[in-house]
This record gives C-alpha cells, sequence and structure tokens, in this order.
C-alpha cells in the first residue's frame, strides 16, 4: 500500500471525536516521530513529516485554536504541502538555541542555510529545496530558526535509498554551519515507507 499524499476535509474528525482519541494519537505519534528525527550538529535537527505527522498537526491546530469548520482549509492548505508526494522526502528543519542572544546572533550570520542541505547514499546526492511559500532568509542575510524543505529524488534514487543497510548521511553545507549526520537504519527505513 502506498503512502497517503494529501489530506481532504474527510479525514478530519469532529473535535468531539478527536479529544476522545488525542491521548492515544499523541503518543502514537511520538512513537512514529523517534525514527523520522536526526539531529545534526550541535544547534539542528530535521523532522521528517509525514501524512500522519501532519494529519495529527492539523488535528492539533484545530484543537488548540478552535476555528471550527472555516478554519480547516486554511489548515489543510498550510499542512498539505508538507506531505512527501512519493517521490521526495520533506522535512521540518529546527534551529534549537534556548538562549535568545547567542540564537539571534546565531541565526545573523546564517542566511541561505536552506540552499546548502543534501542527503548523500549510494554515489547519489539530493539537494534540498526550500518550501516556496515564505522566503525564510531576510535580504541582510538573516535566517529563520524553522526551514521546510524538499528532497526531490529519481526513480534510480529511491531504489538506491531503499537499498538495505545504505548509509544514508544528512548534511548543511554552510560555511557558518557545516556538519552532517549519518541516518541510524531505523530512519532510512522509516523514512523509505515515505516512497511510492
Amino acid at each position: 500500500m502506498s503512502a497517503k499524499h494529501e489530506i481532504t476535509r474527510d479525514d478530519i474528525l469532529d473535535m468531539e471525536d478527536y479529544v476522545a482519541v488525542r491521548e492515544e494519537r499523541k503518543r502514537a505519534v511520538a512513537e512514529l516521530k523517534k525514527h523520522r528525527r536526526v539531529a545534526v550538529g550541535p544547534d539542528a535537527t530535521f523532522y521528517f513529516e509525514s501524512y500522519d505527522t501532519m494529519l495529527h498537526q492539523v488535528h492539533e491546530m484545530l484543537y488548540i485554536e478552535k476555528g471550527g469548520e472555516e478554519q480547516i482549509e486554511d489548515e489543510l492548505r498550510a499542512y498539505n504541502p508538507m506531505i512527501p508526494n512519493g517521490r521526495e522526502l520533506v522535512a521540518t528543519l529546527m534551529f534549537e538555541i534556548d538562549e535568545p542572544a547567542r540564537r539571534a546572533e546565531f541565526l545573523a550570520g546564517l542566511g541561505g542555510v536552506e540552499e546548502t542541505v543534501t542527503l548523500t547514499f549510494n554515489g547519489e546526492t539530493v539537494t534540498a529545496t526550500p518550501e516556496q511559500d515564505v522566503d525564510r532568509t531576510t535580504a541582510d542575510g538573516k535566517a529563520s530558526s524553522i526551514q521546510f524543505l524538499h528532497f526531490p529524488f529519481t526513480g534510480a534514487q529511491v531504489e538506491k535509498f531503499r537499498t538495505a543497510d545504505a548509509q544514508v548521511s544528512l548534511a548543511i553545507g554552510h560555511e557558518k554551519y557545516g556538519h552532517q549526520a549519518v541516518l541510524p537504519e531505523a530512519v532510512r527505513l522509516a523514512l523509505a515507507g515515505d516512497f511510492d
């Protein structure tokens, strides 16, 4: 069975029904996310998104903001682009620095970081493309602490990524933040499920 690529209105539970299963859903998504999270260097974490993570996010936004039926279309418009389309991986990259002054200084010199992210495996390199909703680097070179990235794959690259025990490296190649990490096999396996 291939992964689902779009949340529709029919997938959205009534809030009363969602509240009844919310704690169970939160536990299930937390378990799912364990194998979709990768730290790269000391300050960056990638959260690889899926239909299930985005469905949970939509329900949580509806639960928190209580916007009812009118809010649903906005949430679907916001989160559907973050669901992999069957030939890509999609990640939210977060630079997580608790100390405000250090965070501001760090991000001030990180402009264009979203253009420097790659996945490398079996002789292939897939370069991330930023989500086009908003420019996340300002004119003066300051980067947003949250980046939304798509990794477009060819069919041949999908097959190489799916190869058992393929070593996959995730890297940020910015001059002020050059770090990489090897994906654990459990993460590679989870992400391989995002492809058709």
